[in-house]
């Protein structure tokens, strides 16, 4: 007997069997219960997700001599025909490499016909969307009134290739990705079928790299089998995509962290010998500093085993939650680059030596050194404030102190920014919201702890609370990142608006102290108070 593929072996043959869809094949049987199907419908959604297998079984339920619940009972005459592939009112076509005028105009005839032995005629098209723009043409009036004995699924993974006139006419359903869980359950059932022995983080990880496709997850696990294992685990699975071991990549992320450029290096070299893919090599190092980052955020990591927690907490504790971020979003802008390389290894290395060079090290060293310094400060002006030191601002000073010089006002006017101008915007969350909405997850993030302010009628300013710090500016002045930015809060605004950036020791800090009336603080506690700008 000829050998199946494991997605075909184990493809679902009724709605209850469909993984990770449930809204919409709920709905599909409450159709064929109540005899209300449509007569055309447009599957959209990613590869592997099962719009070709619900095609099948709603093809199937529409015919079947003895639905149950709506679900085909796949035993008699026309559903083993139609699983046999035999039965001729059935129609697969996949569009394709079936994309003609030609093609359609043969559908268009045919439809006139009366089925055979069922009850519908059920054109299944598949990748609807490589039909010619003649074809799309010829298929609407058919597709718009078709005989009461014709039905058609479309499925395509491209819905917006498709002429808003074929989309009308269809009742549409989006199969969305698979989650991970629903793969992994899967894995486990077809492996209890087939008696294959698999480790729980090996079915794990083939989840992950099924990226929500449950036909790619049976392909890798399909894969695994094929030197005669009937034991896969995690380190057989990471061999056959080529993915390197765990403890490479934590002597690369340990080298990089320590500032050991030639350790790195060798580290990396290493497994680049063993020819493992390099765009999966930059996706796992991004995973497990991405990990080492929750670690230290949240003290939490579900998937590793213990002596890996205790490498990844040492790690944690080398480096800051900024400078990680930092990695991240410097690697992954590697990783874009190397796509479109001819000379992937060679830009690896070179952003390998940037990571791990002390010159990266000396401007890691200034950032936590202002960092420290804006905290020290803050903390002196808190306990000022604690002890009972009146805050002034510029409204208060000019009902409780005497009229002074005109020119004397003019004169501090120039050194302070006018703060009556200086008010709080609402709009500002709804912004972030929006840069979230739109892909720029990095930039909304690093404005979470921001506030904004109105310098004058053409000018907004951005004050970053718990200080600028070099990479944040860098990620924010990327032009299509500013660019953006410039754009919502102009929108916003009802006007151009020029944006600034404002770190927080020069605007919001010194101004606490300029509004300080020292001299009157002293007299009131009656003890000396000295500021040292260290």
């Amino acid at each position: 007997m000829a050998y199946t593929a494991l997605y075909r072996k184990f493809r679902p043959l009724r709605f209850d069997e469909m993984v990770g869809q449930d809204a919409i094949t709920r709905t599909l049987k409450n159709q064929v219960i109540a005899g209300r199907t449509g007569h055309a419908y447009l599957f959209n959604g990613g590869r592997g997700t099962g719009k070709t297998s619900s095609a099948k079984i709603l093809a199937r339920a529409v015919n079947c001599l003895n639905p149950q619940d709506g679900e085909p009972c796949n035993e008699c005459e026309i559903c083993k025909a139609a699983l046999a592939g035999s039965l001729t009112d059935i129609v697969e076509m996949d569009a394709a490499s079936n994309n003609s005028v030609d093609d359609i105009r043969a559908i268009r005839d045919e439809v006139n016909f009366l089925p055979t032995l069922a009850k519908y005629r059920v054109y299944i098209i598949d990748e609807v969307h490589m039909l010619s723009t003649g074809a799309f043409n010829a298929l609407l009036k058919t597709l718009e009134e078709p005989p009461e004995h014709v039905k058609f699924i479309l499925a395509t993974t491209e819905p917006q290739k498709l002429p808003a006139t074929i989309l009308s006419r269809c009742q549409r359903f989006d199969f969305k990705k698979i989650s991970n869980d629903d793969i992994a359950k899967r894995l486990e059932y077809v492996a209890k079928e087939t008696n294959i022995e698999i480790t729980d983080e090996a079915i794990k990880l083939i989840s992950i790299l099924a990226e929500g496709a449950m036909r790619d997850a049976l392909s890798i696990l399909e894969r695994c089998l094929q030197d005669g294992n009937n034991k896969i685990d995690i380190d057989l699975v990471k061999d056959l995509v080529g993915m390197p071991k765990l403890e490479f990549i934590y002597k690369i992320v340990k080298a990089i962290f320590e500032y050991n450029v030639e350790e790195a290096l060798k580290s990396l070299e290493e497994v680049l010998n063993q020819g493992k893919d390099i765009t999966n090599l930059v996706w796992e190092i991004i995973k497990y500093i991405k990990d080492i980052l929750i670690y230290k955020t949240s003290g939490n990591l579900e998937i590793y085993s213990k002596t890996e927690l205790e490498q990844i907490k040492e790690l944690s504790e080398k480096v800051s939650k900024e400078r990680l971020l930092k990695i991240i979003y410097d690697l992954s802008e590697c990783e874009n680059d190397i796509k479109w390389s001819s000379q992937k290894s060679l830009m690896l290395q070179v952003e390998i030596i940037k990571l791990s060079s002390e010159q990266t090290k000396s401007s890691s060293t200034d950032l936590e050194e202002i960092n420290n310094r804006i905290s020290k400060l803050e903390n002196k002006i808190d306990n000022i404030n604690v002890s009972g030191a009146k805050v002034v601002n510029e409204e208060d000073k000019k009902e409780s102190e005497k009229p002074i010089k005109k020119e004397e006002n003019k004169q501090q006017e120039k050194k302070k920014v006018d703060t009556g101008k200086l008010s709080s915007l609402d709009f500002w969350p709804k912004v972030i919201e929006q840069l979230k909405q739109s892909g720029k997850i990095l930039v909304a993030t690093n404005l979470l702890n921001t506030k904004l302010i109105e310098i004058n009628d053409m000018v907004i300013g951005i004050v970053f609370t718990n200080g600028l710090t070099p990479f944040v500016k860098t990620v924010i002045e990327k032009p299509e990142n500013h660019n953006e930015l410039v754009r919502l809060i102009s929108t916003e605004c009802g006007k151009t608006m020029q944006v600034k950036l404002l770190d927080s020791e020069d605007n919001i800090v010194k101004k606490k102290v300029e509004e300080i009336d020292l001299d009157k603080a002293t007299k009131d506690l009656d003890i000396p108070i000295n500021i040292i700008d260290e």
